[in-house]
């Protein structure tokens, strides 16, 4: 099925195929209690502070859009403000810290109508990814859904700069994610980085993005 959804993509067998390996479910109290599996190297200017520094960790949740286009599937990211406090200029999901009281799922869908005005009718929810540990501190909740293409976006200037797709079957080929390296403080660290089109997707967006390949595909 898996080699099906590139070949032939169809909302069905994406369904189908999260079903089978994506979690149903995914609560703050999950969030606290996993482990640090994957931390990413996306502090811009790349200097990472020690893990034992980042407890407690910033629990987060974030929206992996996947738009279902006549074309085959996109995925759904943002520009982030050039002016912003915390990961300027990058590129990421819609998505953001997680309220008192709130689940991860309500934060997500909150965090893509508040940013990008996309609204939750044309969100089907399909599960989650691992919780994905960044470098910066933040323990972050992936969702992962099936947008219908018909919606239109309101885009937050504050937050986000500019919105564009990316085309699923490049983010899930394994020969488009390059694994780079640089040093700090005298080890070397590693990142996945995906560039399409001039753009340089990289940090915890391709690292959440490679999870969700090896999730889907091996």
């Amino acid at each position: 099925m898996s080699g099906d959804l590139i070949s032939d993509p169809s909302p069905a067998a994406l369904r189908a195929l999260a079903r089978r390996k994506l979690r149903s479910s995914l609560s703050v109290a999950d969030l606290e209690r996993a482990e640090p599996i994957a931390v990413s190297d996306d502090a811009p200017d790349g200097r990472l502070p020690e893990l034992a520094a980042l407890a407690p960790w910033r629990a987060a949740a974030v929206l992996l859009p996947i738009v279902d286009r006549p074309g085959g599937f996109s995925v759904l990211l943002t520009l982030r403000a050039p002016d912003l406090r915390a990961h300027s200029g990058q590129i990421a999901f819609p998505g953001g810290k997680i309220d008192a009281g709130e689940a991860p799922r309500e934060a997500a869908l909150r965090e893509a109508r508040e940013e990008i005005g996309l609204e939750e009718r044309f969100i089907e929810p399909l599960g989650w990814l691992d919780p994905y540990f960044t470098g910066t501190g933040f323990r972050v909740a992936p969702l992962v859904a099936l947008v219908e293409s018909s919606f239109a976006l309101t885009i937050n200037k504050r937050e986000v700069d500019e919105v564009f797709e990316t085309p699923f079957a490049f983010l899930m080929d394994a020969a488009n994610h390059r694994l780079e390296e640089r040093q700090w403080q005298g080890r070397l660290r590693r990142y996945y980085a995906m560039p399409h089109e001039g753009r340089y997707i990289w940090g915890a967006t391709a690292g959440i993005l490679r999870n969700l390949y090896e999730k889907l595909f091996s």
